[in-house]
């Protein structure tokens, strides 16, 4: 086994161990990603290879695999550092290898890192050393100041600076030693108390870190939310956080660990024991500490955003409908922008009908113009700044013309950043900003996924302190749930943007781009197999994207189904073996019921995939989102002063936090039903009651007008 082997071999064995998954589905799954295999493609098309391993299982392989490789590399270079001064003994290198953690691992090394000149560095240089070495001895006859005098010379005044310089020796090398940090790592870490408190001259300011002016709880058990809040009041100058350890109980070990026995030097070693935990170990746990509690802060943070953001993007879509997108304004007006059934721009108009009496008529007169001209089936409304006003008047304009189309309210969120955005620029570089959000709005309703794509996810607004987290951690994981959810949905390759296609497995921002550019050039695709035609699209890209794009008058069906081209020719089988074709067989389900999926089993196809198959001709072209349902708001409350406690409303779940979900009620200010308020039992994680997106039915429980903030309950409906 040659040396690059033998540590793949080990992180595999590692690997298993870590996800309890099978020592194959491991290897297997390493292979694929190795090999380019996205992570959709492999959960999708290569279940038998992997044991039929979910997204969630094979996405921990893929970043636990990494960490693995990162580690082994930086072991490498330990190694060869600590060679290179010549002080690599076997021990070491045993003990080194055996490390799993990148914390044991920098530990071990502790001693033998290249560091700046430390207060025991100018004490060895003083030759102070060998003294180091007679107090670590412990002897027990004669006295401290005769052993340390023989040690003053030009550059040691007296005994006490000889001892002082010895102590400092003795301190960075107890600092130093692996056992004691993680000793001292994990008594603090299992026992600290996170403490927080106000700055003195914030003592009386208001804010809203008040709930931390004066707080202490266990570091183990601080919720993400709770410490990414009190760090962000560090940050803007209301709070000064600290670890508080059972100092008492660490100095004992400490002190065990250097009084071996009675000595002359004992007391001087206990003196030690503190000069190293305070100078030099506390301050370098705490903070070790304190970024790890950070990271699992994000982490926790980032689930939620991410989870919110996958709910979000699986909104359910109205379809192709004809739909009039309203970006509404008071004093400069409201966009209007009609777009066809497949979002297609068609007409745009500004109107005015809350600026006086006077201009009334001529909106009304735009607004059915629009719709009539261009057979508009729904309207879309921005909830933003005057929304219920917009929706207000257009109903009652709908109304007096007899016409009765359905009237959404849309989330807005990051609407003019996509306005702003190149790729807005890029699709209407002739129209204001405002009616590109009006266009937005529009498509949103339409389908979520493919106009929530163009933005970048943090600026849609479903999560908490996004801009608090780490920024790359947070970025690769809203990359994978828009990635993810794209491809559940599949993406109709005749109508897609540049950017929803840049999404799906194996193509990306160039390759989409070049898709578009074909597509333009030369019309529709009538196959899958019209994609290799696309320059730079290669059998590889097209191994990955073909199942999840969809083609939906095609001249094959399958084009239109999850059924990835490598197995029409197994279709084509099924189907003759049943004296049908392809198109019957696509269109008739209780002929797919009649097929035999067992006789069809090979080395490379097994029951997993002709499942997926059997389920993609039973349905061909179906959209696994749910139905669309708009929410009702009530005519007669648009403001915060108009919600009264016990009311009884339906609202939209705008975003769902650890303490609970926030719920749009068409006031301009979303409400919170606390955790403690969403069932009749007993919730550990909201998402496991309410989504992102969902149309729910609340209780007013409290209205605070000076502070906007209302209370609401689900549990109590």
């Amino acid at each position: 086994m040659t040396q690059t082997e033998q540590p793949l071999a080990q992180i595999l064995a590692l690997l298993a161990e870590e996800t309890a998954l099978g020592a194959s589905q491991v290897a297997n799954t390493v292979v694929l990603l190795d090999g380019g295999a996205t992570v959709p493609f492999i959960a999708r098309y290569r279940k038998e290879r992997t044991g039929e391993l979910d997204e969630v299982q094979i996405r921990t392989i893929e970043e636990r695999l990494a960490y693995h490789r990162a580690l082994e590399e930086r072991r490498q270079t330990i190694l060869a550092t600590i060679d290179e001064q010549g002080r690599l003994t076997g021990e070491l290198r045993a003990r080194i290898d055996a490390c799993r953690q990148k914390t044991d691992l920098e530990d071990l090394y502790l001693p033998y890192k290249p560091k700046r000149r430390t207060k025991a560095t100018l004490a060895r240089e003083r030759g102070l050393e060998p003294l180091a070495e007679i107090i670590a001895a412990q002897q027990r006859t004669g006295t401290v100041e005769a052993v340390a005098a023989t040690f003053v010379g030009a550059d040691v005044p007296d005994a006490d600076a000889a001892l002082e310089g010895a102590g400092h020796i003795l301190a960075e090398g107890l600092s130093e030693a692996a056992a004691v940090r993680a000793r001292v790592r994990q008594v603090t870490a299992r026992k600290g108390q996170l403490t927080s408190k106000v700055v003195p001259k914030q003592a009386q300011a208001v804010s809203k870190f008040e709930l931390y002016y004066d707080h202490q709880e266990p570091l183990r058990a601080v919720p993400s939310h709770r410490l990414l809040a009190m760090l962000r009041g560090e940050v803007e100058g209301f709070l000064r956080l600290n670890i508080a350890a059972p100092a008492e109980e660490i100095l004992r070990f400490l002190e065990v660990r250097l009084v071996t026995g009675p000595s002359i030097f004992a007391e001087l070693l206990k003196g030690v024991a503190a000069d190293a935990y305070k100078r030099l170990l506390a301050p370098a746990i705490e903070t070790e500490l304190r970024q790890e509690a950070k990271t699992r802060a994000d982490q926790g943070a980032i689930a939620v955003f991410a989870e919110n953001l996958k709910n979000l993007l699986l909104a359910a879509p109205a379809g192709g409908v004809r739909v009039l997108g309203v970006d509404p304004g008071l004093r400069t007006g409201s966009k209007l922008a009609a777009v066809d059934g497949t979002g297609r721009f068609l007409a745009h108009a500004t109107v005015y009908p809350h600026t006086g009496a006077n201009q009334v008529p001529r909106a009304k007169q735009d607004l059915l113009g629009l719709i009539r001209a261009h057979q508009q089936e729904m309207v879309a409304i921005g909830n933003g700044t005057a929304s219920r006003e917009m929706e207000r008047f257009i109903r009652g304009t709908l109304a007096e013309a007899g016409l009765g189309l359905p009237i959404v309210i849309v989330s807005e969120a990051g609407a003019s950043v996509y306005s702003a955005s190149d790729i807005a620029r890029g699709e209407f570089p002739d129209l204001d900003l405002t009616v590109r959000g009006a266009i937005s709005i529009a498509r949103r309703l339409q389908d979520p996924l493919a106009e929530l794509v163009k933005l970048d996810a943090k600026s849609i607004g479903v999560g908490q302190y996004q801009h608090d987290v780490n920024q790359a951690a947070l970025k690769n994981a809203l990359d994978a749930t828009v990635e993810s959810c794209v491809n559940h949905v599949g993406v109709d390759l005749n109508t897609a943007s540049w950017a929803l296609l840049a999404y799906v497995s194996g193509i990306g921002e160039k390759l989409a781009k070049a898709i578009v550019s074909h597509r333009d050039a030369h019309g529709g695709f009538a196959s899958r197999r019209e994609l290799l035609k696309v320059p730079r699209l290669g059998a590889k890209a097209f191994e990955q994207a073909a199942g999840f794009l969809r083609i939906r008058s095609g001249k094959d069906p399958l084009d239109n189904t999850a059924v990835h081209p490598e197995n029409y020719t197994l279709v084509q089988t099924m189907a003759r073996d049943l004296g049908t074709t392809v198109a019957a067989l696509a269109s008739d389900p209780a002929r797919v019921a009649r097929i035999d999926l067992a006789r069809y089993v090979t080395d490379s196809v097994g029951l997993p995939t002709l499942r997926d198959i059997a389920e993609e001709l039973s349905k061909p072209g179906r959209d696994p989102r749910e139905q669309f349902q708009a929410v009702v708001f009530r005519d007669d409350v648009r403001e915060l002063g108009d919600l009264k406690e016990g009311m009884i409303l339906q609202g939209t779940v705008t975003n769902v936090a650890a303490f609970g979900a926030f719920v749009d009620l068409g006031v301009h200010q979303d409400g919170l039903v606390h955790i403690s308020q969403l069932a009749d039992r007993y919730v550990k994680d909201p998402g496991e009651v309410v989504r992102i997106g969902q149309v729910v039915r609340v209780k007013v429980l409290s209205v605070d007008a000076a502070r906007k903030r209302i209370g609401l309950s689900i549990k109590a409906v």
